[in-house]
């Protein structure tokens, strides 16, 4: 368990799409200082490898913005609902097909426009010869 689990569970309860909090207001929620690094504004980036806090507000969903580093807030923005970590797929021959699987895995990552047949021919010629 990580220190950094209330704050999933307190942007995960949020019912705003928008979470402005001070870091004061953080700290009271993961029930411990922020480190020394809070005053740099990469420290508040959305890159999953940063830092595990970083992961607490992404797997709740949210991403930062409008970091105020010398007023010390932030805004948490929501970005979607909240998904549980990905279980890791069946070997060959256990559980689903392969492309039940790969739905499982990619789903919810590409959005086609409605009215969009993708077996349609774009008229493009892939002709290796020419």
């Amino acid at each position: 368990m990580s220190k950094y689990d209330p704050l999933t569970s307190y942007l995960e309860k949020a019912q705003a799409a928008e979470v402005p909090l001070k870091f004061e207001d953080v700290e009271r929620i993961i029930g411990h200082r922020l480190p020394a690094s809070k005053k740099y504004p990469a420290w508040w980036s959305n890159n999953p490898s940063n830092n595990v806090m970083t992961k607490a507000w992404l797997a709740a969903g949210f991403q930062t913005e409008r970091v105020d580093i010398g007023g010390e807030r932030l805004v948490f923005r929501r970005t979607r609902e909240a998904e549980a970590q990905p279980k890791p797929l069946p070997r060959s021959g256990e559980g689903p097909g392969l492309l039940e699987r790969l739905r499982a895995r990619l789903g919810g990552t590409v959005t086609v426009a409605v009215g969009v047949d993708l077996t349609d021919p774009t008229g493009e010629i892939w002709d290796a010869d020419r």
